[in-house]
């Protein structure tokens, strides 16, 4: 019964944020392949064009994957932090704290939504590529996976974020100065080959590096980070993060006065 219980509860979260996105999909869909639309314009027509290939591969496509994961991480990340805080913000958090579920049942919950959302919009960028140029997926398994758990991963660090916020600005900062930083200087613009030997060794401390090199290996199969090192970082840190989510939920972080 306990199990049947969960069950609904998490169906219950998942349609919920569902709905919460797709009924503002204007706001939550559409911007972000608007923006990758100027990208593969600005950075892959316009610049590329006056760029060598890369590990083979023209500008325009070496720059596909980030672009795509980029948007996926975003999507994902913005999805839980504005809707869990939204939760907080209007009390209604206090009813699934005293509800007979699970703090990882909510937390699943919350983070399918971002999932959703992210492989959604990643789906849509996609397509918005194809306009631009054509690309042989070179893994369908290794690209879906790597999407799954980055876009996991984001949902996570997106909770996290929620949770320590007392103001709607609060939500923001993180975005702006660790993510955007973050997910930039992660490679998806260039590969890290082209930096001197000690921005590369910098570069390797970058978490995101690691993602945006494990699904360009999956679209193009090349990469700049070992595919094995780069699913074993992401899924240390959604480990990481799930343990951190479960320990805040559990002392009532930010939650209870």
């Amino acid at each position: 019964m306990y199990l049947k219980e969960n069950l609904t509860a998490y169906k219950t979260i998942l349609i919920k944020e569902i709905l919460r996105f797709s009924r503002i999909w204007l706001q939550t869909i559409i911007p972000p392949a608007i923006t990758m639309g100027l990208y593969f314009i600005i950075f892959g027509q316009l610049i590329g064009s006056q760029i060598s290939d890369i590990n083979g591969h023209t500008y325009m496509d070496y720059i596909v994957p980030g672009l795509i994961i980029m948007s996926i991480i975003s999507s994902s990340y913005s999805n839980v932090v504005s809707s869990f805080y939204g939760t907080k913000f209007h009390h209604h958090i206090e009813e699934l704290l005293v509800s007979p579920i699970a703090n990882i049942t909510i937390i699943a919950g919350y983070v399918s939504g971002g999932v959703a959302r992210g492989l959604i919009v990643g789906l849509i960028v996609t397509i918005v590529s194809l306009f631009f140029t054509q690309i042989s997926i070179h893994s369908y398994a290794i690209t879906f996976f790597v999407a799954i758990l980055t876009a996991i991963l984001f949902s996570l660090a997106g909770l996290i974020n929620a949770i320590f916020a007392n103001s709607f600005d609060d939500i923001t900062i993180v975005p702006t100065f660790i993510l955007t930083p973050l997910t930039y200087l992660g490679g998806v613009f260039y590969s890290i080959e082209m930096l001197p030997e000690f921005w590369q060794n910098v570069s390797l401390i970058n978490p995101v590096l690691y993602m945006v090199n494990a699904f360009r290996m999956g679209m193009l199969g090349v990469s700049d980070a070992s595919l094995g090192v780069a699913i074993l970082i992401i899924i240390s840190f959604i480990i990481l993060l799930t343990s951190i989510c479960l320990g805040l939920l559990y002392k009532g972080v930010g939650i209870k006065k």
